[in-house]
């Protein structure tokens, strides 16, 4: 689990979510993760299942939040918030075999995903983004130096990383890291992906 990890944004993708997810899948990325906050089950089931044909056999496809979609297209896992469904509960509706990752924002947090059996955390922000409204206050590197200390799961950073700060990111602990606008508001979305999969030692 090393390299970036996309997350969708129709919001603010220029080509739309299918073409960013296949060139996401054409750059080798470790993880896709299915991100739509809003729209009708029916639309986000049909597609998901688009993405999720993309990305079989090639990438770890997660929805977040969405543990219905996520089983009903068969999804290698979710992505959960600390506000959404419990930990135990996703476990027990999801089964044994597939991915939960946990997004956390203290060291508190890390350490009870890890003893709850998440498969990776998702730590955010790090720096202030306009991405996500609801972020919290970013962490910064030393946030994700002492979650590294404490925790031995893969770390996914997220929250105003770009090309420039990235390679500060990987050196403080990340194993992975997301930059949802320096990639999908772009015109190449896989040349940008590949930049940043450049920085990420020992990268799958």
């Amino acid at each position: 689990m090393r390299g970036y990890y996309f997350i969708t944004d129709a919001g603010l993708s220029r080509a739309g979510n299918e073409a960013d997810v296949a060139a996401a899948v054409d750059a080798g990325v470790p993880f896709v993760q299915y991100r739509r906050k809003t729209g009708e089950t029916g639309a986000l089931f049909a597609e998901a299942m688009r993405l999720r044909a993309r990305c079989r056999g090639k990438t770890k496809f997660v929805v977040n939040d969405r543990l219905d979609i996520a089983l009903a297209v068969d999804a290698d896992g979710v992505h959960i918030g600390q506000d959404d469904m419990p930990f135990g509960t996703v476990r027990r509706l999801l089964g044994p075999d597939r991915l939960i990752g946990l997004t956390v924002h203290s060291v508190a947090e890390a350490i009870e995903g890890e003893r709850m059996g998440a498969d990776y955390l998702g730590v955010s922000p790090i720096f202030a983004t306009a991405t996500k409204k609801d972020a919290g206050e970013p962490g910064g590197l030393m946030l994700l130096r002492d979650i590294r200390a404490a925790v031995s799961l893969p770390l996914a950073a997220i929250g105003g990383i770009g090309l420039g700060n990235a390679a500060s990111v990987i050196a403080a602990g990340a194993d992975m890291v997301c930059a949802i606008s320096a990639v999908v508001c772009g015109d190449n979305v896989g040349k940008r992906i590949a930049a940043f999969q450049r920085l990420v030692p020992g990268r799958n």
